[in-house]
């Protein structure tokens, strides 16, 4: 009973905090740049209140993604997991119907979603923009991915080598549910994990990357930076809206932001790279040698291998700064193409990026 007491009073104490504190709320902007054609939302799908064996109220969610920067978010409370059950009412709906308000105060989108949590084989699968949780709690593992199909979700596949390699293996209840298209994505960064098998299977399949928190406890950072941020989907939206953002995830527009890494499909990392990198004019020739500032606006830190024959062999460029670059070479009047690796952006396990900059000739 006292526990029961202290868990509501908890619950109670965050939604008058919430409602408080809006008038004096800030919102830090993490900075990941739009796209020519797309505008780039910072997303995370993966995430748990005391409805399920989270931590906080569902409110406080809500709160802490709109404080970070993010764009949309989903609460997927766990389906048959509720260690709370006798404090908190087991109703799936209710997460979201709660955070719905706050949400729409602070111009997030909320997404209705939940964690199919079966044993791992086969793995837990959130299922996002459901209408109805509650006809996903069957017996059959395969009926309640039928019925997330049913209402339109994207599902993807959680924290796949969470328990070993060996029980996140692939499996004939793998080939049966991709084959009937069940499920469209996978995680390949949970929380502070990456899962190359994963991150490769999507390569393979032609399944969506996602990033998430997966977040239990509360949110203590203040921003996201690049030396401390959590884990997120990039998604390529072509409209602001919840339609928008779904067409998007079918679609595999994302990148996945883990730690000091990028991950994703290569046409997505070049693009990103483009639109946040500039080589500008070099500031001065020498007689074999030039210096060049290459401005990184990227909320991420740039680690550069060479791949070529001109520039230093490796080189940083700090996130949301100008780097000062001498570069030798034997005619300092001719433009110069470097060729290097961004070693931090993955196209594929332990394999990044190339680029080539181009600084212009005198």
């Amino acid at each position: 009973m006292m526990l029961r007491r202290t868990v509501w009073l908890w619950a109670f104490l965050a939604c008058a905090w919430c409602q408080a504190a809006v008038a004096a709320e800030a919102r830090y902007e993490i900075g990941w740049p739009d796209l020519p054609q797309h505008k780039t939302w910072v997303v995370d799908l993966h995430m748990h209140t005391v409805f399920s064996d989270g931590l906080v109220w569902p409110t406080v969610r809500v709160a802490e993604a709109w404080r970070t920067g993010l764009h949309a978010i989903a609460i997927s409370d766990h389906i048959e997991y509720q260690p709370h059950k006798e404090d908190v009412p087991t109703k799936h709906n209710r997460p979201y119907e709660i955070a719905q308000g706050a949400a729409r105060d602070r111009g997030l989108l909320l997404v209705r979603a939940a964690e199919i949590t079966r044993d791992t084989p086969p793995g837990h699968f959130n299922a996002v923009f459901l209408d109805d949780i509650q006809p996903l709690d069957t017996p059959g593992f395969v009926d309640s991915l039928e019925e997330a199909k049913k209402q339109g979700a994207f599902v993807f596949w959680n924290h796949q080598g969470w328990k070993g390699e060996e029980k996140g293996r692939w499996m004939d209840v793998h080939t049966e549910i991709f084959d009937k298209k069940l499920f469209q994505g996978m995680e390949v960064c949970n929380g502070n994990s990456y899962y190359p098998t994963a991150h490769q299977w999507c390569l393979e399949k032609n399944l969506t990357m996602m990033g998430t928190s997966d977040i239990h406890d509360t949110e203590t950072r203040l921003k996201n930076t690049a030396a401390d941020h959590r884990t997120v989907t990039l998604v390529f939206i072509k409209e602001p809206t919840a339609q928008g953002l779904k067409e998007a995830l079918l679609a595999g527009r994302t990148l996945v932001w883990f730690k000091e890494q990028v991950i994703g499909k290569p046409e997505w990392l070049e693009a990103m790279f483009a639109a946040g990198v500039r080589v500008l004019p070099p500031n001065s020739r020498g007689k074999a040698h030039i210096f060049v500032p290459i401005e990184n606006a990227l909320p991420c830190d740039l680690v550069l291998k060479q791949a070529g024959n001109v520039g230093p062999a490796e080189i940083t460029l700090p996130a949301q700064a100008t780097t000062l670059v001498r570069i030798n070479v034997q005619d300092p009047a001719n433009p110069q193409e470097l060729k290097y690796t961004v070693t931090n952006w993955l196209v594929a396990p332990g394999k990044g990026l190339d680029v080539t900059l181009k600084v212009a000739g005198k």
